[in-house]
């Protein structure tokens, strides 16, 4: 399978330098407000992220207008404690007419523009913008008829595994295959707002890509870029994460949200990460063969006349690397040379006197 920059790379154009597949979660940072929400794009773009995602849903295709029970966040540790479901997804949610205008900017700063649905509805309203991929957010993963109509469109999809159990990911990547998706990327994701580190878990990532034989990444919800940095290292071909102009103007999910200049570090060190990767290499790489003169080899260190023996005072393991190889230090010793030789002569064989026959 290809990975998700490599089949965009034919289908879009985008460059196809090897490196990890970014994308730029807008997710609620909007704060309401559309003409944020395109500044919000056009700082994604100088970052050098690949993608900018948003979410398509309205409160009602999200649950039910009530506050009674489960209905209302009740955990005193959640971000959105006291916040009924129905208020929180209001807040967030990206209005339908503002996906064109969000849709074009990105165009005009050659970013792809993509969005996770959650509903099939949704599906359809990406579709008529033509949107180039989709993603599954975690606590869909197990929507199989939403994950099937998102493989309908033929298009890459993502799916963030979050809490997903084995069976639930298997059941998603059947639901997905069989529905005629063929370019499929699961993520590893920690669906705790913000995430530690810790519970992130980060070698889980190759072993869902050997088991499900899909390409894999990570949906980064901590802080910083390490965590982001470290799933490249691990072979993760896509990286989400968070993005917000500016954290203190707050918002639905601005706690755990990049800002431009951490975003713009986020990508160069991912790319740095992936071009560290590289292949098994011993012996040292074309950059490195101008480094050979500055090894230690072996030198005459004291002025020595025909036959005078090679001793530990005047043969010496030193840079630089111009001489016979260190490990040829014992045979020498002992030997004498054949000729008159200057102190910081590299030591070479033909300095030897003839053995005896």
């Amino acid at each position: 399978m290809l990975t998700l920059r490599e089949e965009l790379s034919k289908t879009h154009g985008i460059a196809n330098d090897g490196s990890p597949f970014i994308i730029a979660e807008m997710s609620g940072n909007h704060n309401q407000s559309l003409d944020r929400a395109l500044a919000i794009v056009d700082a994604a773009a100088a970052t050098g992220a690949d993608a900018i995602k948003i979410q398509t849903f309205t409160a009602d295709s999200m649950t039910l207008d009530l506050s009674d029970g489960e209905f209302t966040i009740t955990d005193p540790k959640s971000l959105w404690y006291g916040r009924t479901l129905y208020d929180l997804y209001q807040e967030a949610h990206t209005p339908a007419e503002w996906h064109k205008p969000i849709a074009d900017r990105a165009k005009e700063h050659g970013l792809l523009f993509m969005s996770t649905p959650f509903s099939e509805d949704a599906v359809d309203l990406l579709e008529s913008l033509d949107a180039p991929l989709y993603k599954i957010a975690s606590f869909e993963a197990i929507d199989l008829p939403l994950i099937r109509r998102v493989a309908q469109t033929g298009k890459p999809m993502i799916i963030s595994t979050g809490m997903a159990s084995v069976v639930e990911i298997g059941e998603a990547v059947e639901a997905a295959r069989e529905a005629g998706c063929t370019n499929l990327s699961l993520l590893k994701c920690t669906s705790s707002y913000p995430a530690s580190p810790e519970n992130t878990n980060l070698v889980t990532m190759p072993v869902i890509g050997q088991t499900f034989g899909v390409n894999f990444g990570l949906s980064d919800h901590t802080m910083g870029n390490g965590v982001a940095v470290a799933a490249t290292a691990l072979g993760g071909s896509v990286i989400e994460k968070h993005f917000i102009l500016d954290r203190s103007e707050g918002g639905v999910d601005s706690a755990f949200s990049l800002e431009p200049d951490e975003f713009t570090a986020l990508v160069t060190e991912c790319r740095r990460a992936a071009q560290a990767m590289g292949q098994i290499w011993f012996g040292g790489t074309a950059s490195e063969q101008a480094g050979r003169k500055k090894r230690r080899s072996l030198y005459i260190a004291e002025d020595l006349k025909a036959g005078d023996e090679l001793t530990a005072q005047n043969l010496r393991r030193i840079r630089p690397g111009l001489g016979l190889a260190p490990r040829h230090y014992e045979v020498l010793l002992g030997r004498r040379v054949g000729r008159d030789v200057k102190r910081g002569t590299p030591m070479s064989w033909d300095l030897l006197d003839a053995p005896d026959s």
